[in-house]
């Protein structure tokens, strides 16, 4: 764990009166300089924290049941997704290929109306008649350092890249002149012309 993030477990609510069968999911709060997240954890995953060495370990009830480990991997990745996003962040960098592609962040926008006050948006210019306005999530902050780079950045690395995802898929790339947009560090092999 970094210095600078505390974990908290947080017990489920408790109802009165109701009984259930299955046991309602505990939730591990992670708190650091960037911001506050969340966890849940399944009801068979047992958690514990070791102030001194500053480690946190989670184990299963039942080692050979198949669906307990697989989620006790999937559970630890969550958790450290967001350790690490509340100490780092998670970032995406977009690349824009292609003649005359561009991309400003605009403070306000004319075809899509904003979901919270303060809300910026991600104006696309790549190849279209009119510009492609998307709202960016709360939570996430866009910048271009050049026109043809955005930088998403935030704490849910799971808002960040599914964000990156719906940018690129007004352009995916394409194999025959390698125009689209591009995440990360992501490259397309291109295809020989089609010669009859």
């Amino acid at each position: 764990l970094p210095p600078d993030v505390n974990l908290r477990l947080l017990d489920p609510p408790k109802r009165r009166g109701a009984v259930t069968r299955t046991e309602p999911p505990k939730t591990v709060e992670i708190e650091g300089p960037l911001g506050k997240a969340s966890v849940q954890l399944p009801p068979f995953v047992s958690y514990k924290i070791d102030e001194t060495a500053k480690k946190a370990t989670l184990s299963v009830l039942d080692k050979a049941s198949r669906n307990q480990r697989e989620m006790w991997g999937t559970t630890r990745s969550y958790l450290q997704n967001h350790i690490l996003g509340v100490s780092e962040g998670h970032t995406a960098i977009l690349r824009l290929v292609g003649v005359g592609y561009r991309a400003t962040v605009e403070p306000s926008a004319i075809t899509v109306k904003p979901e919270y006050p303060g809300q910026h948006f991600v104006s696309l210019k790549v190849g279209f008649t009119h510009p492609i306005e998307l709202p960016i999530p709360m939570g996430v902050k866009a910048s271009t350092p050049l026109p043809t780079r955005i930088l998403l950045e935030g704490i849910d690395k799971e808002v960040v890249n599914s964000f990156a995802a719906s940018i690129k898929k007004w352009r995916k790339p394409e194999p025959y002149k390698g125009k689209g947009i591009f995440v990360n560090e992501e490259t397309i092999k291109l295809k020989a012309k089609k010669i009859k």
